[in-house]
C-alpha cells in the first residue's frame, strides 16, 4: 500500500490543508470533494482538473477504495453480499439490500471484532484493525457503483463493533452526511452497538441524530452473560440507562435488536421480563431469527413461538417487528462469507 493519504479518510477542509502544501487553490478542494462522492477510483478521472494538477496531486494521494473480490445475489429477494478487499489484503463484508423505501447498505467498521457474542459468524474470525472513515466511505461507493442505484439509507451492522471504533465512525457519519458529498441525512442511519455505555452516552452528546441499535438479546444478566461477553463490563440496567439518556437528549428512538435462539431466550416469561424493563421508553424491538453458524448449537425459534413472544411485548405497549430474513440463500448474515471464504486472509 502506498505511503500517500487516502482522500476518502478527509473531510473538505482537511483537503485544503494538503493542497496548501501544493500551492493549489482552496476552491480545488470542493470539486475534489465531490468528485469523490461519484466513486470515481482514479485521481485521472477528476476531468475538470488540469493534468499538471492531477499529477501533483497524485504525487501526495490517492483514492483507496476497496476490491470487489466476491459477490453473491439471493435469487430469493435479490439482495447483493459483498467480500471486499482493502488495499492491504483484509477482506471485510457488505451488503446491499432492496428494500420499498430505498436502497440500504450494511457495511462494516473493523475489520474482525472482539466482542465475542457467541451466536454471531464474526467471532471466531479474529480481530485485526478498526476500519478508518475512508475505508468505511469505500463500501458505501463501491456498492454504489457497482449496483447503479443510489443509496439513501445505512446500516453500520457488518462486521465489528462500531463504537468500539468510535472516533472513525464518528468522521465517517460526518463524511456521508456533507452536502458536498453523498449527503445522506443521519435520520436515514443507523450504528449498531453491543451495549458500550461510555460511547452510548458520548454519542448523545454529538449532535448527529443518528438511529441507535442496541443488540441487547437477552432479558436478565444471567443469559446475557452467556451469549454476550460485553454484558460482565456493561449490564443490561446500565445499557438501558445510557438509552434512557441518549433518547432524552437526542430525541431519536432506541431500536432494541433481539436474535431470537430457541430455548435460550424465547420462553414467553422472557418476553415478560423484556416487557418489564423496557415498558414506557421510547423504543422499538426487532426480533431477529437468529443465524444458524458453524460452531454453535443455536437454533432459530418457531414462527409460533416467535408470534408469541411479538404478542406479549406488545401487550406491554412496546412496537415490535421481526425482522425479514434476507439474502438467506447467500450467507447474508455478517461475518458468514468472510469465515467461509477460504481465500481471506483471516480464514
Amino acid at each position: 500500500m502506498e505511503d500517500k493519504t487516502n482522500l476518502l479518510d478527509l473531510s473538505v477542509e482537511e483537503i485544503q490543508q494538503i493542497l496548501s502544501g501544493i500551492g493549489a487553490e482552496k476552491f480545488r478542494a470542493k470539486q475534489i470533494f465531490q468528485w469523490l462522492a461519484k466513486g470515481i477510483t482514479s485521481i485521472d478521472d477528476m476531468s475538470n482538473l488540469s493534468k499538471a494538477f492531477r499529477e501533483k496531486l497524485k504525487g501526495i494521494s490517492r483514492i483507496g477504495m476497496p476490491r470487489i473480490k466476491n459477490k453473491l445475489v439471493s435469487r430469493i429477494d435479490g439482495t447483493a453480499k459483498y467480500l471486499l478487499e482493502l488495499e492491504d489484503g483484509n477482506v471485510i463484508e457488505s451488503v446491499l439490500m432492496d428494500y420499498r423505501h430505498g436502497i440500504s447498505a450494511c457495511i462494516s467498521s473493523q475489520v474482525g471484532c472482539r466482542m465475542g457474542c457467541r451466536f454471531c459468524a464474526s467471532t471466531g474470525i479474529g480481530f485485526d484493525r478498526n476500519l478508518s472513515p475512508g475505508e468505511m466511505l469505500g463500501q458505501i461507493l463501491t456498492m454504489q457503483s457497482d449496483g447503479g442505484k443510489r443509496i439513501g439509507n445505512i446500516v453500520i451492522m457488518g462486521i465489528g463493533e462500531p463504537l468500539d471504533n468510535y472516533t472513525s465512525v464518528l468522521k465517517f457519519l460526518r463524511l456521508v452526511n456533507h452536502p458536498e458529498g453523498l449527503n445522506i441525512g443521519y435520520r436515514h442511519i443507523s450504528v449498531s452497538t453491543c451495549g458500550l455505555v461510555p460511547e452510548i452516552i458520548k454519542l448523545s452528546q454529538e449532535n448527529i441524530p443518528v438511529t441507535l441499535s442496541i443488540s441487547l438479546h437477552a432479558p436478565n444478566d444471567t443469559i446475557r452473560d452467556k451469549i454476550m461477553p460485553v454484558n460482565r463490563k456493561y449490564s443490561i440496567d446500565k445499557i438501558i440507562e445510557a438509552c434512557k439518556i441518549y433518547t432524552e437528549v437526542s430525541k431519536r428512538r432506541i431500536t432494541f435488536e433481539y436474535a431470537l435462539i430457541s430455548g435460550v431466550n424465547d420462553s414467553r416469561e422472557n418476553a415478560m421480563e423484556l416487557g418489564r424493563k423496557i415498558k414506557g421508553m421510547l423504543c422499538h424491538v426487532n426480533l431477529i431469527p437468529v443465524n444458524t453458524v458453524e460452531g454453535n448449537d443455536f437454533r432459530k425459534s418457531a414462527r409460533q413461538q416467535t408470534e408469541v413472544f411479538k404478542a406479549i411485548l406488545e401487550r406491554s405497549g412496546i412496537e415490535t417487528t421481526v425482522r425479514r430474513e434476507l439474502g438467506s440463500d447467500i450467507s447474508a448474515a455478517c461475518g458468514q462469507l468472510r469465515r467461509s471464504s477460504s481465500e481471506g486472509r483471516d480464514s
